[in-house]
Order: C-alpha cells, then sequence, then structure tokens
C-alpha cells in the first residue's frame, strides 16, 4: 500500500518568475519575457539563472506541468519525468495511466475540471486606454462542512454489494460441474461504488457535496488588448472531488464605436467635408478614444480629393505589451456636392475662370454636329442593379 504523497517545494518556480501563484498565462509571459531580457548570456546575463528562469517559464506555462508542479512540487515533476518528457510524472506512485492529478483514495486518478468560459463586453476604450472591472460569478465549492463528501463526520458511503468497485462476479452454471464468472456491474450502488444512507447525508450540502459560493473576480484589460482576447484565471472555476479545478476564462467581445473602427493597431474614421472645405481647406476638432482633442487642417492651398486618405501617425492603438508604440489614425474623406442648380448661369462663368479649364469645352463645331445628343437622369445603382437581377 502506498501513504499519502509527499509534497516538495511548489513556490520556487513562481519566486524565480517573480509572480504570485495565481498569475495567468499572460502574466507568466510577460514576466519571463522582462526576466530573459535582462539575464540573456548574449547580453551580459548570468547563465544559470537564464537556464531557471527558462525551467520555471516551461513548467508554469504548460498546463498540465503546472497542475503537477502546484500539487506536488518540483520533486514530483523530477521523478516523474525521467527528462524525456513522454513518461507520466505520476508513475513513481504505481498507478497507472490515466488524467494527471493525484490519486484517490481508491486509486484513481484527478481529472481536470471543465474551463468555464464568459463573454465580457469591452468598449474601444477600454480597450485604449486599460481598465479594470469587477465581474460578481457564481460557481460551486466542496462543502466546507463534509470536505466534499456529502456525509456526516465519520459516516461511511462505500457499497457493500461491490466493495466501492462499482462491478460484481457473476456465478452461471454452463453445465454439470462447469461454471462461469463474469463481471457486470452493481445493482446496489449502479456502478458508482457509492450509496449513502438518507440519515448520514450531510445536512449542508444535503449529499450534493458542493455548495454554491459568490465570486468578485477584478479584471484587468490592459491597453491595446485585443477583440476575442482571453484572460485566464487560473483554478477558480466550479471545484469537484478528486478534481483539478479548471479555470475561469473571459472571452474580450468589443462593442461597436459609432465613430472609430479598429483594424489590428490602426484606427479608422470617416469625415464628411463639403465641397468649399475641400476646394478652400478645412479645420475641425476630433475628441480621440482618451479625451484629447486633436486639431485636424488641411495643408494650405491643398484640394481634397473624394474618397481621399490621410494618415496621422502614432495616434492610433496602442501595441499590447508595448503602450507607446502606436498605430495610425486614418481619416477618410468624402465630399458632399452640392444640390443641383445651386449658382445662376453667371456665376458659373465667373467660377470657371477661376478653376482648371473643362476639357469637354474644347470641342469643335464638327466634332459637336457629329455628336448625338443624350440626357442624364440621376439614377440609384444599388436599387437598379437589384430590380434588373
Amino acid at each position: 500500500m502506498f501513504g499519502a504523497p509527499w509534497k516538495s517545494d511548489s513556490t520556487r518556480y513562481y519566486v524565480i518568475l517573480g509572480v504570485s501563484k495565481g498569475a495567468s498565462q499572460d502574466g507568466l509571459k510577460k514576466a519571463y519575457k522582462k526576466a530573459a531580457i535582462k539575464n540573456h548570456p548574449d547580453k551580459g546575463g548570468d547563465p544559470e539563472k537564464f537556464k531557471e528562469l527558462t525551467k520555471a517559464y516551461e513548467v508554469l506555462s504548460d498546463p498540465e506541468k503546472r497542475g503537477i508542479y502546484d500539487l506536488y512540487g518540483e520533486d514530483a515533476l523530477k521523478e516523474g519525468m525521467g527528462g524525456g518528457g513522454s513518461h507520466n510524472p505520476f508513475d513513481i506512485f504505481g498507478f497507472g495511466g490515466g488524467a494527471f492529478g493525484c490519486g484517490s483514495s481508491r486509486g484513481r486518478w484527478q481529472q481536470k475540471g471543465e474551463d468555464v468560459v464568459h463573454t465580457l463586453k469591452v468598449s474601444l476604450g477600454d480597450l485604449c486606454n486599460g481598465t479594470s472591472k469587477k465581474l460578481s460569478l457564481s460557481r460551486n465549492i466542496l462543502c466546507p462542512k463534509c470536505k466534499g463528501k456529502g456525509l456526516k463526520s465519520g459516516a461511511s458511503s462505500r457499497c457493500y454489494g461491490c466493495q466501492g468497485s462499482g462491478m460484481k462476479l457473476k456465478t452461471q452454471h454452463i453445465a454439470r460441474g462447469m461454471i462461469r464468472q463474469m463481471e457486470q456491474i452493481c445493482t446496489d450502488c449502479l456502478g458508482i461504488g457509492e450509496v449513502i444512507s438518507e440519515k448520514d447525508i450531510c445536512t449542508q450540502c444535503k449529499g450534493h457535496k458542493v455548495t454554491q459560493e459568490k465570486k468578485v473576480l477584478e479584471v484587468h484589460v490592459e491597453k491595446g488588448m485585443q477583440n476575442g482576447q482571453k484572460i485566464v484565471f487560473q483554478g477558480q472555476a466550479d471545484e469537484a472531488l478528486d478534481t483539478v479545478t479548471g479555470n475561469i476564462v473571459l472571452v474580450l467581445q468589443l462593442k461597436e464605436h459609432p465613430k472609430f473602427k479598429r483594424k489590428f493597431d490602426d484606427l479608422f474614421i470617416e469625415h464628411k467635408l463639403s465641397l468649399t472645405e475641400a476646394l478652400c481647406g478645412f479645420q475641425f476638432a476630433l475628441t480621440h478614444l482618451d479625451g484629447r482633442q486633436l486639431l485636424i487642417k488641411s495643408n494650405p492651398g491643398e484640394v481634397i480629393k473624394p474618397g481621399q486618405y490621410k494618415a496621422i501617425n502614432n495616434e492610433g492603438m496602442p501595441h499590447h505589451r508595448h503602450p507607446f508604440r502606436k498605430g495610425c489614425l486614418y481619416i477618410h474623406f468624402n465630399v458632399e456636392f452640392p444640390e443641383l442648380r445651386f449658382l445662376p448661369l453667371h456665376q458659373c462663368r465667373a467660377l470657371e475662370k477661376i478653376l482648371p479649364w473643362r476639357p469637354g469645352s474644347q470641342l469643335s463645331v464638327m466634332e459637336l454636329d457629329q455628336c448625338v445628343g443624350t440626357i442624364l437622369h440621376d439614377v440609384n445603382i444599388k436599387e437598379e442593379m437589384r430590380r434588373k437581377q
């Protein structure tokens, strides 16, 4: 028989990386990058320190290895992995294969609990400026009174019919002097291996083994995060007996902004100009996502064409992990032309002298005589094409 598995130090790798035991995968990656740059041998760092950093990150960035390390520490990894990475780290306990984790009182492996996924709605301003949000959730925790057994203290739930195995041997006579033994599911416990008497049920959880807990998570949305990016809270999902608790995973969901559109680290806006502004110049104030007022104006003598784009460098979204690096802000200009016949004919003649010459006005009398006259009509091209399909 085996005693309880030993537990060695399971904090050293976290200390090496300078993070807490509840650090997210993003937090681990950030801490490792920072420390690795500082201690890289090519930059004059300590090679041994760099090796330790790499080993710590290799273990903690792998959910399975991290689960083993948190439960049993560094020694379990050393003994179990054997340097090859393919050996089950818990073969040292003498149990067979299966999911990672410690053996239960019956020698079964602990299963990995399911992750709980939630969406977290964020605005474009939240992703630009960074923010903290509090999220209230309910989760199952092991009943504190019965420690997740569902029984009163001292009571046993083991099925006496199968001795907790969930299976019974059935003997069948097939001929004189000949019998056959078959294994079948225990009818007393239906293969569970447990039978709980009503008088032994825990009064707090009513035999369900878990109770509800309200939990408030403080979520830090970092500058430059993307729509669909995940924020992971390790080991904060529902608890269950003989199960390694899963994670709470928050998926960022971007709410549409009325003015700004994002593509990677760049921002795009649409802006309408009157014909006068397009020809003679313009200026306007634009309220950015961080609240600053940007003065947008044309260069002297510049003419803006319909559909033209202009860029302002370093006024886009901050780059995640490098918030001082920003993308571009692109402005797409739409030029609004005046209504039909807004100018009398004599003013058109005056305007014609200022504007560049019209190629069509240079047709000769002979060329005009050879042309067939036409009449232009207004049309909604999308509706016209849809009608003709």
